[in-house]
């Protein structure tokens, strides 16, 4: 199925112009998930929200099964700023394992900014390989949501690469696309 470039972004995905859903690094998400990672951004708006992506991850493409809220921790500008404590992290890692699950990203949100990685998040991010969701929150409404592979191989040549995202009805769409 073919989406057109204006259907992507009345559901609040911005693609970009050398970008297509054919591009080897791809998130894919339930729309239940995709939704749930923007309400929890218009929740917490003015500040910024948090969470984790799990799922699996097969050749370059990151699937989410699951999305996990967490608390933003950063007292000092939780408005444009945010921190998962260490403690939930392993917490949900742990439950991640259990699952059969990994860590395959994690998501914030911009209150009042694009939806596009700052300076701050790039070296606040350590997670190589996995991906970082954005979601532009405006006025207490989200609008763009993009999300970006933290490439590298160390810290020193980490950077952030534009990723597509595909949102689907349901898991098993997920699951049947990846047996393709």
């Amino acid at each position: 199925m073919t989406v057109s470039r204006r259907a992507w972004h009345k559901m609040g995905v911005a693609l970009q112009p050398q970008q297509s859903l054919l591009s080897k690094l791809m998130l894919r998400i339930v729309q239940f998930e995709y939704d749930a990672i923007r309400q929890h951004g218009e929740e917490t708006y003015p500040h910024e929200c948090c969470g984790v992506l799990l799922g699996r991850t097969d050749d370059h493409i990151r699937t989410v099964i699951r999305t996990v809220r967490c608390g933003n921790t950063r007292s000092d500008s939780p408005h444009n700023r945010y921190h998962i404590a260490p403690q939930e992290l392993v917490h949900i890692q742990r439950q991640a394992r259990e699952a059969g699950l990994e860590i395959v990203g994690f998501y914030h949100s911009h209150p009042d900014h694009p939806a596009r990685w700052s300076q701050t998040d790039l070296v606040e991010a350590h997670w190589i390989g996995c991906s970082y969701v954005i979601t532009s929150v405006e006025r207490g409404q989200a609008k763009i949501t993009n999300s970006f592979l933290l490439a590298g191989e160390l810290e020193e040549d980490k950077r952030f690469e534009n990723e597509a995202v595909s949102v689907a009805a349901e898991v098993a769409t997920i699951a049947n696309e990846s047996t393709r």
